[in-house]
């Protein structure tokens, strides 16, 4: 995914920021705990395809 391109990007729910996991296989917004996946390099940025971080199988952001 472009880096550049999240700077860009905020949760379509709440328009706050998202970090980008360490895979590079989703996108956090920790304002609503939901990972909006990322396939094929292209974030599905869509409201109904957010998974919430407690049901999310892919990598977890890393501890401060």
């Amino acid at each position: 995914m472009n880096v550049e391109l999240l700077g860009l990007l905020a949760c379509p729910q709440c328009r706050g920021g998202l970090v980008l996991l360490p895979r590079q296989d989703g996108l956090l917004c920790q304002a609503c705990a939901v990972v909006y996946p990322v396939r094929e390099d292209i974030p599905v940025m869509l409201i109904e395809e957010a998974v919430p971080l407690e049901k999310w199988t892919g990598s977890l952001p890393e501890k401060a």
